[in-house]
């Protein structure tokens, strides 16, 4: 487990200063490590910008289209409360991405979408439940099989109503957002992950986009 270090508050504006140095690159990448181990989470998160690019391919934002990946949630009052840190991003989107926890900052793994009431999370993609579990950190979770690779996660759940080994079509109400201790400060949001080929992606590559073509092509 990391060592953790307690933080005074004049040292604060100092390490805004220094946040995005190369030294700070090489600390963000051992939090990831710190968030892996308070969640149990083994998945490769390196970058996959690159392919991404090359196998997604552009469509209507609406995710209407059979092959589309919608966003998780329709109702009109949810914004985005906190994006996936991006590595290429400029310095300002880069601090906007960091959660800080337990006196140890962290990349952001995933989006945060925030609203004022609980609203309702829907499945991205036609898919298998994989694990429903509550977690202590992260609140209520779900995870669930895609095709080509892919692997979508919901965190920060106040209800779910699916289980382990469902087969769902994507729009599927499988709970509601709620909170959870490490991103406590969002208050009532959700935390939404997606993998491809085990690897950690921004989410906004994907959502809209027509998933359904092969790698390689």
């Amino acid at each position: 487990m990391k060592k953790k270090l307690k933080l005074k508050g004049y040292v604060l504006p100092v390490l805004y200063v220094t946040l995005f140095t190369g030294a700070f690159f090489v600390t963000l990448a051992a939090s990831t490590s710190f968030k892996n181990k308070i969640t149990g989470n083994n998945i490769n998160d390196d970058s996959q910008e690159e392919s991404v690019k090359e196998v997604i391919k552009e469509d209507d934002t609406t995710g209407n289209n059979s092959g589309n990946m919608i966003a998780p949630y329709t109702d009109s009052s949810v914004t985005v409360g906190r994006d996936y840190y991006d590595y290429k991003g400029n310095i300002e989107s880069q601090k906007n991405s960091i959660v800080y926890y337990n006196d140890t900052y962290m990349q952001n793994s995933g989006i945060d979408y925030v609203s004022s009431n609980a609203f309702d999370v829907l499945n991205v993609l036609p898919g298998t439940v994989l694990e429903v579990k509550d977690d202590e950190n992260l609140g209520k979770t779900v995870s669930i099989k895609h095709d080509n690779n892919l692997v979508s996660n919901y965190e920060s759940l106040s209800e779910v109503s699916v289980k382990k080994g469902d087969v769902i079509d994507k729009g599927i109400v499988i709970g509601k957002s709620g909170t959870n201790k490490i991103d406590s400060a969002l208050g009532n949001h959700l935390h939404f992950e997606l993998y491809d080929g085990g690897s950690l992606v921004d989410p906004k590559l994907y959502i809209g986009k027509d998933v359904n073509i092969s790698k390689g092509e």
